[in-house]
């Protein structure tokens, strides 16, 4: 099946021009992805020594999953993006079955007690990681179907939810709270996006907030978390532990850091130092400096992924921009919440870091992401398909043609 949706010829990468991709997005993500290594075999050193003898193990892993990552944005950019628009609804049938098989005792692995992962030997899949996108993907075919009843009625602004409430629930039982904010937080910018008006968005906004209350409240450890946060020094050696450490490691760094490699946090004071907080030792190696320039390219390759969104809608490929402003949303939800975490201003969750956190499903499916969007940038530049929905100029405000340099 997969040969017959890959379409080696034209796309991005064999074209009449060579290889023909948005060099600034491809240039902005492989630096993240470069420091992601580097980063990922300095913090993980030595919890890799004490596992396996060698402080490169868990690098070379990253690195496997970064090779595989890399495949997967190659495989990518060879589909047609009207290809995803025809199985949306299959990735959305597979990632509820993904999303129940993890459940299963005996086929989802418990990790600090929560059945996030699918085994397949040496290596674990998230199926989170996968429903996420793949949420996207059917929502954005869903816009497109459904535009005038989306826009118009209050029954085309709750048919989506029938979905999205239900795999909300399978996330909430895994547990994995913060893939559940995130993609549900995506969705509502995609709805947004898709014409939905004013008092509806604002209804599923404080509907949004009030569940998040109620969802917090329902678990002692989700409140502990909350006040936690707050003022971690109050319990620094209990409840607020990774979060002082995580503290002390910023405050180490000051403005040029400590130096590549010599961090002390990661010396088994600052728990989940290679994943969910990988940018704690990065500013504590690298400070102030390295810190912004690392939140430079996330800004950079997050508003680049916007403007694919943009430039595919005003070529009137209204499924590819509606599947870029998703998938940009993904990566600015995590970023945030993840460097939030980090530094204090949100509760302990565990979400990892785009293309910079230790995590296989995580960094492919970041890159596989990388690769759709280079093939809706690529498609929309060169005029390539068109969508069958109708819209009108007066949708869109004109605004002068943007290069894309």
């Amino acid at each position: 099946m997969i040969f017959g949706v890959i379409k080696p010829y034209p796309s991005p990468l064999i074209s009449g021009r060579g290889v023909d991709v948005d060099f600034p997005m491809l240039a902005g993500c492989l630096a993240l992805l470069g420091l992601g290594l580097v980063m990922i075999a300095s913090a993980s050193s030595e919890v890799a020594a004490a596992q396996s003898g060698n402080t490169l193990a868990m690098m070379i892993r990253h690195l496997v999953y970064l090779v595989l990552g890399l495949g997967a944005c190659i495989v990518t950019m060879l589909i047609p993006v009207a290809t995803w628009q025809r199985l949306g609804w299959l990735m959305l049938v597979g990632a509820f079955g993904l999303l129940v098989l993890v459940l299963v005792p005996g086929i989802g692995r418990e990790v600090n007690g929560s059945m996030r992962w699918i085994g397949f030997g040496m290596f674990n899949v998230q199926p989170s990681e996968i429903a996420k996108v793949f949420v996207v993907i059917f929502l954005a075919g869903y816009l497109i179907r459904r535009q005038q009843e989306v826009r118009e009625s209050w029954m085309g602004f709750f048919k989506p939810f029938i979905v999205l409430l239900p795999m909300a629930g399978l996330l909430l039982m895994e547990p994995d709270f913060g893939a559940t904010v995130v993609m549900m937080g995506a969705a509502a910018a995609m709805l947004f996006l898709g014409g939905v008006g004013l008092f509806r968005f604002t209804l599923m906004v404080a509907l949004a907030v009030g569940a998040v209350f109620v969802l917090v409240q329902a678990q002692p450890y989700r409140m502990a978390r909350l006040i936690t946060f707050t003022d971690p020094w109050s319990d620094q050696f209990g409840s607020g532990y990774q979060l002082t450490q995580a503290l002390i490691a910023f405050g180490r760094g000051e403005w040029l850091g400590v130096g590549l490699g010599n961090s002390v946090q990661k010396q088994f004071y600052l728990p989940e130092a290679h994943t969910d907080f990988v940018f704690s030792v990065l500013a504590e190696e690298l400070g102030v400096v390295g810190s912004l320039a690392t939140v430079g390219l996330f800004v950079f390759v997050s508003l680049r992924a916007m403007y694919i969104g943009m430039w595919a809608e005003r070529a009137k490929q209204f499924f590819a921009a509606y599947t870029a402003y998703g998938l940009a949303f993904l990566w600015i939800g995590q970023f945030l919440i993840n460097i939030g975490v980090n530094v204090g201003l949100l509760p302990t969750k565990g979400l990892t870091l785009p293309f910079l956190s230790y995590g296989g499903s995580s960094l492919i499916i970041c890159c596989a992401s990388l690769g759709l969007l280079l093939r809706i940038e690529w498609e929309s530049r060169n005029n390539m398909g068109s969508e069958e929905a109708e819209f009108n100029e007066s949708d869109f405000a004109e605004e002068p043609a943007h290069g894309r340099k």
